[in-house]
């Protein structure tokens, strides 16, 4: 805008409803800027802040879970896919329930399903021993 003195620059801050805030001290003369002194705050805090890391969030649920359940641990999984974090989905099966592995991967790709609109299947359905799992991460 020019070079102004200070009485000159500080009229001009008033009239466009701006804070005078001075950006290179060292220079000769000064150096300032009109703007928004409670914004330019915010912008240089929301700089330095760090944004969120996902996690890996594990739900464990059995091939004869309930219908209720199995929806609460739905909506577990949804809030922390919200959260942008990844969501394992483990089934365990215990004793002679390892034979009816076909129902589990039945379950889980069920459960992925209802995921479906927020949620991608990163790994398929594996079996590991006794355990099932499943990987869902956000979509971005």
């Amino acid at each position: 805008m020019g070079v102004f003195t200070r009485e000159e620059a500080l009229q001009k801050a008033r009239e466009a409803e701006l804070d005078l805030v001075e950006v290179a001290p060292q220079a000769v003369p000064p150096v300032c800027r009109l703007l928004n002194f409670g914004k330019f705050k915010y912008r240089q805090r929301k700089k330095t802040q760090k944004h969120h890391a996902s996690q890996l969030k594990e739900l464990r649920i059995r091939p004869k879970i309930d219908p209720h359940d199995l929806q609460t641990k739905i909506n577990q999984a949804r809030k922390f896919l919200e959260k942008k974090d990844k969501v394992l989905v483990n089934m365990v099966f215990r004793g002679r329930e390892r034979v009816h592995a076909a129902l589990g991967k039945e379950m889980l790709m069920k459960f992925a399903q209802e995921l479906e609109d927020i949620a991608k299947v990163e790994k398929e359905v594996t079996l590991d021993g006794r355990k099932m799992g499943l990987l869902l991460a956000p979509k971005t």
